[in-house]
């Protein structure tokens, strides 16, 4: 048996399980957006804060990471850890992955991804859409027990640049955040 994970958000650049091989890829048919809040890691309950999910979006692709675990103990280990660190994200799609190299047939097919859905009578922490602004604000005064949310949203900038992957949504949103901080 072999598990394979993809990451969009704070996967990518910190796993947090042992895995066997990293792939960086995309999936078809989503795109990013920081629409899901987190009252856990990178904010409170009394000031959420903000992370991605994905958007069902008709012929969008969402760079990430796709991880192989293969040793059966390291699958549980790693569906465990999982569980709790996504366990605001209310749903698990099981999609086509495709690496960086091909967009025509994917390398794995049921590649787990977590997703927080847009439900928010099963989905508590949805926030929804935002002015960029807005997101920025929200983000700049967010701090939880992981740290800062713009440390979050720096991080991903970061990681999707090393991909060489220039997502407009977290650029532009990275760049809002940098001048609200310079004007501070």
């Amino acid at each position: 048996m072999v598990f394979w994970v993809f990451g969009y958000g704070s996967i990518i650049w910190k796993a947090g399980f042992k895995y066997d091989e990293r792939v960086p890829g995309f999936i078809k048919g989503y795109r990013r957006v920081f629409y899901q809040g987190s009252t856990d890691h990178r904010g409170t309950p009394e000031y959420p804060g903000r992370t991605v999910t994905l958007e069902p979006a008709a012929g969008e692709i969402c760079y990430g990471v796709a991880y192989k675990v293969s040793q059966k103990e390291d699958i549980e280990t790693a569906i465990t850890y999982l569980e709790v660190r996504e366990k605001q994200y209310d749903q698990k799609l099981y999609l086509d992955f495709f690496p960086e190299s091909t967009n025509l047939t994917p390398a794995v097919s049921g590649v787990l991804v977590y997703v927080a859905s847009s439900d928010t009578s099963l989905n508590q922490n949805y926030l929804g859409p935002a002015s960029l602004e807005e997101l920025a604000k929200q983000i700049v005064r967010a701090e939880g027990p992981s740290g800062p949310n713009r440390e979050y949203l720096f991080q991903l900038e970061k990681a999707l640049l090393e991909l060489g992957c220039k997502d407009a949504h977290v650029m532009g949103l990275a760049r809002e955040v940098r001048c609200i901080l310079s004007n501070d």
